[in-house]
C-alpha cells in the first residue's frame, strides 16, 4: 500500500510540476461551458432547464482530454516497464494512477462546477446534487479512462481510438448525473440517482483496474 501511496505522490507532483494537462482541462471545461450561452442565447429559464446537461457534457469531454497520457509518458520513458516487474500488484499500480488522475484532474471539476452553475443559472437546490453527482461520477470517468487508455497504448490515433471505446460507457454516468441535479430542483428524492452512480462507482473501481492491468500486460508483450 505504501508503494502506492508513493506513486500517487510522484504522479501528483508530475502533474503539478507539468500543469499543462490539469490546465487544460479546467480550461476546457470552463471554456465549453461559457460557451453555451452564446450559442443558445442568454435567456435564463433556457439556461437554467439545460444547465446541468452543459455541465455533465463539459467535465465528461474535460476528463477525457487527458486520458490518453495516462499510461503514455510511462510507456515512452520505460517507467511502465519498470512498475510492472515490481513486487507490487498491476492492478494496484493502475488504482494508483487513476487515484492521481482523479485528484489532478477530476477533484478541479468538481470545485469549478458550482461556478459554471451560477453562470447557467442553474436552481438553488440543484447545486449540492450537482456536487455530489460529480464527486460520485468523475472518479468513475477517471477508472473506465484508464481501461480505455490501456487498451489503446502504443497505437496511433490512440486519442480518437480512446473516444470511440469509453464515450458509450460514459452514457449511465451522464443519464444519472443529470437526473439526480434534474430531480433536486423539481423537488423529487435525488438518492436514488445518487445511489445508482455510488453503484457504478463501486462497480468500476472493483472491474477497472483489472480490466486495465489486463490491457498493459497484453500491450507490454
Amino acid at each position: 500500500m505504501s508503494a502506492a501511496a508513493a506513486l500517487v505522490r510522484r504522479d501528483l507532483r508530475l502533474a503539478f510540476a507539468q500543469g499543462a494537462d490539469s490546465t487544460m482541462v479546467i480550461v476546457f471545461f470552463v471554456l465549453a461551458c461559457v460557451l453555451f450561452p452564446f450559442g443558445v442565447g442568454p435567456e435564463p429559464n433556457i439556461l437554467a432547464r439545460i444547465a446541468a446537461g452543459v455541465i455533465w457534457v463539459a467535465a465528461l469531454l474535460a476528463s477525457m482530454l487527458s486520458l490518453e497520457r495516462l499510461f503514455q509518458a510511462d510507456y515512452e520513458d520505460g517507467s511502465l516497464e519498470v512498475l510492472m516487474v515490481q513486487p507490487v500488484a498491476l492492478e494496484l499500480v493502475v488504482s494508483a494512477k487513476v487515484i492521481a488522475h482523479w485528484l489532478a484532474t477530476g477533484l478541479p471539476l468538481v470545485i469549478a462546477a458550482p461556478v459554471l452553475a451560477v453562470l447557467l443559472n442553474m436552481a438553488g437546490a440543484g447545486f449540492w446534487a450537482l456536487i455530489a453527482a460529480l464527486a460520485l461520477g468523475t472518479p468513475s470517468l477517471s477508472l473506465i479512462g484508464a481501461v480505455g487508455a490501456a487498451l489503446v497504448l502504443g497505437s496511433r490515433r490512440g486519442g480518437v481510438l480512446l473516444s470511440l471505446l469509453i464515450l458509450p460507457l460514459y452514457i449511465p454516468l451522464l443519464i444519472f448525473g443529470v437526473a439526480a441535479v434534474d430531480a433536486a430542483t423539481a423537488g423529487f428524492p435525488v438518492a436514488p440517482h445518487l445511489m445508482v452512480l455510488g453503484g457504478l462507482l463501486l462497480a468500476a473501481m472493483v472491474l477497472a483496474p483489472w480490466a486495465a492491468a489486463a490491457a498493459l500486460r497484453q500491450a507490454m508483450e
